[in-house]
């Protein structure tokens, strides 16, 4: 029997492995039966190449939890005792200071550096045992024993076939993983796809009521997975299998892509297209990162550009090391290659699809666009592919390239200033008046109700020449596109005065919400109040739910213009009533605001062209006092005028059906209008 110390240049390296090595100790599993799927790939080489002329036989992986032990088992090239002192015992290490401190904030690194991965085994155990024998004829079979310290035995044993038995005696702190359920959950997330059958336990069979075991091995994984067979072999129901296979509950994917590149990096794998439901943050890591068929990671931030983080599915590539950390991801020029790559084939794909089935494309884009809208967002090479086959869709439900629907608008949409104007709504029944009011005057409307719209229409924008985007209910239809035609008849300004006086002394007091009212000629088969949102503050405000540093946006209130149309019987007929009622109280009060007018507009004449401090303190409050006057005097008018509103059920009304309209009239004052509906009926 051998004794000797592992060769480290301290006694700290056990607790430091123990402590730092791996961020999750499950990980122990993988290290373990992917060293083992290894030494049985190395046999299945030297096979190949006639340096192994043995009978092969039976190459499962098997794995086997006892009462205190875990126990993984193959059939591959073993070890002699020299590989043993020279694989196992001989850590390479300059000095363990230094490794300290390199690696002590990321632990995870030293394995890609020094094939530690055996290592691993002492984070869950308290003693670990090799019992290995070598596929060289007339090796001797050996057994290692350490038990977390520098110190080890090694000696000869009897052992009738090749290969390596690791036995791990599980410490107390970790007795978890002696439970089957545990350890079945770990194979099926790390080892679900080795290259090499992988066996835990015997398959069991329910009889006379209870589950027995049999004398089959419980094969867990699929040594040979969709991703590594050729695309000709497959056909879209396998693609489909596995896809359930991987997501379960999932809905069946849009279509999917198969990657296979071997220069100037290793990669293959299957991207799937899934259908969105809602939010974009629930549906990201859902690719899996393989390296050589063992499972690394479902972050894969960094290999696959931020906006295919949405996709599902597998990337295998053995250019990425088993343990991937961020800080090597984000240095790598591997990496970034294949982040390149994978846009590439992506937006490819994407383009063949539309080219080749345009149909087909189109009914999937509403599912498909939050992925494509995502990615030219956030990244400018793909934006460059993208612009060819993202599509707008209207309101009709008919789908445009970027180019063609700037060539059906470009004759009526396009402004007095030359700008191309594209009408938009984000919500059809809300917006359904509106919408009808601009299919009538021939205009085109877009439906842009998707998550990344208001972000999307910002940037289009900025990349599409001499254009602007304006939601179809920001405005009434004749100023949605300023063009030089001529307007309709317009009202005095103090009759236009009156109208929005007894209108605006009938809408609701609202938090955070302010109205502006203002009376338009727009002829008498428009409506006769619109309630509409300008397109700057709202696109702010919603700007500010989504983007980092715009909250002083959304913290301000919303601004609504109520559009009275001075052509439309109802609206004449408010003012004529008005007029009537109100001339006798309000002449006085109108012949007092003239009056102080006239006051004002002298005193303001005697000022002109002197500085502030040149003028008489004299004349500047005589000026104050005429202000005064004159907003109490209309103080005055508008009383007189909200009081008669008040008794006028017309006013109430309109005011009610424009706010209806909007959403925007709730509770009592809905109860209250449908009994006056009633009443007016």
């Amino acid at each position: 029997m051998q004794k000797g110390n592992i060769g480290v240049t301290t006694e700290n390296i056990f607790p430091i492995i123990k402590k730092f090595l791996y961020s999750d100790h499950e990980i122990f599993l993988r290290e373990l039966v992917s060293n083992a799927v290894d030494a049985t790939q190395k046999l299945k080489t030297y096979a190949s190449k006639g340096d192994f002329k043995g009978e092969m036989g039976d190459l499962t992986v098997k794995v086997n939890v006892g009462k205190e032990t875990i126990t993984i088992s193959d059939r591959g090239i073993g070890m002699t005792a020299e590989e043993i002192d020279k694989y196992i015992n001989q850590i390479a290490f300059s000095g363990a200071n230094d490794f300290l401190d390199k690696y002590k904030e990321d632990a995870n690194a030293i394995i890609g550096h020094f094939g530690l991965g055996f290592y691993s085994a002492f984070m869950v155990a308290k003693k670990v045992e090799i019992v290995t024998k070598s596929y060289q004829e007339g090796a001797q079979a050996v057994k290692w024993t350490c038990d977390g310290s520098p110190e080890f035995t090694l000696e000869n044993i009897e052992k009738e076939d090749r290969g390596t038995d690791i036995i791990l005696y599980i410490d107390d702190d970790c007795k978890e993983f002696l439970e089957e359920s545990r350890i079945s959950t770990l194979l099926n997330k790390y080892c679900r796809f080795l290259p090499i059958p992988v066996a835990f336990g015997k398959k069991k069979d329910w009889k006379d009521g209870k589950q027995v075991e049999t004398d089959e091995d419980n094969v867990i994984n699929d040594s040979e997975p969709l991703w590594t067979k050729k695309p000709m072999e497959l056909k879209d129901e396998d693609y489909k299998k596995f896809y359930r296979d991987l997501y379960p509950m999932a809905d069946e994917p849009l279509f999917w892509i198969h990657l296979n590149v071997d220069y100037p990096f290793n990669l293959t794998g299957v991207l799937y297209f899934p259908k969105i439901k809602s939010n974009i943050e629930l549906q990201k890591n859902k690719i899996q990162l393989y390296c050589n068929q063992v499972f690394v990671t479902d972050s894969v931030e960094g290999i696959v550009p931020d906006f295919l983080t949405l996709l599902h599915g597998v990337i295998d590539s053995p250019d990425i090391p088993l343990n991937v950390s961020r800080s090597y991801l984000q240095s790598d020029s591997n990496v970034k290659k294949i982040s390149t790559y994978i846009t590439k084939k992506v937006s490819d794909r994407l383009q063949s699809i539309f080219k080749n089935d345009r149909k087909d494309f189109e009914g999937k884009w509403d599912d498909l666009k939050i992925f494509i809208h995502y990615g030219m967002l956030t990244q400018e090479d793909f934006y460059e592919k993208a612009n060819k086959f993202a599509l707008m869709k209207d309101t009709d439900g008919n789908y445009y390239t970027y180019e063609e629907y700037k060539t059906l608008i470009k004759d009526n949409q396009t402004d007095k200033d030359g700008n191309l104007i594209y009408l938009y709504s984000n919500n059809l029944d809300e917006q359904y008046s509106y919408i009808e009011a601009a299919k009538n005057k021939g205009y085109n409307v877009l439906l842009m109700d998707g998550q990344l719209d208001v972000a999307l229409v910002s940037m289009l924008e900025q990349k599409l020449e001499k254009c602007r985007f304006t939601r179809v209910d920001s405005d009434v239809v004749d100023r949605l596109i300023a063009k030089d035609e001529p307007k309709g008849d317009e009202l005095a300004p103090e009759k236009k005065d009156i109208l929005s006086s007894v209108f605006r002394s009938q809408l609701p007091q609202m938090k955070k919400v302010e109205f502006n009212v203002e009376a338009q000629a727009m002829g008498e088969n428009a409506t006769p109040i619109m309630i509409t949102q300008s397109e700057y503050m709202r696109r702010m405000k919603e700007m500010a739910n989504i983007q980092a540093g715009m909250s002083f946006y959304g913290e301000m209130s919303d601004m609504f213009n109520v559009v009275l149309n001075s052509d439309h019987k109802l609206v004449k007929q408010v003012l004529n009533d008005t007029n009537e009622a109100c001339s006798a109280e309000l002449l006085p009060i109108e012949t007092s605001i003239a009056t102080l007018n006239f006051e004002q507009s002298e005193l303001k004449k005697k000022q002109e062209g002197k500085k502030y401090d040149e003028i008489p303190q004299a004349e500047k409050d005589a000026l104050s006092d005429v202000e005064k006057k004159i907003a109490e005097e209309k103080g005055k008018k508008d009383a007189v005028l909200g009081k008669y509103a008040g008794g006028n059920k017309v006013i109430r009304q309109l005011v009610d059906l424009a706010l209806l309209q909007n959403n925007m009239l709730k509770g009592e004052a809905l109860n209250n209008f449908i009994k006056r509906s009633i009443e007016l009926i």
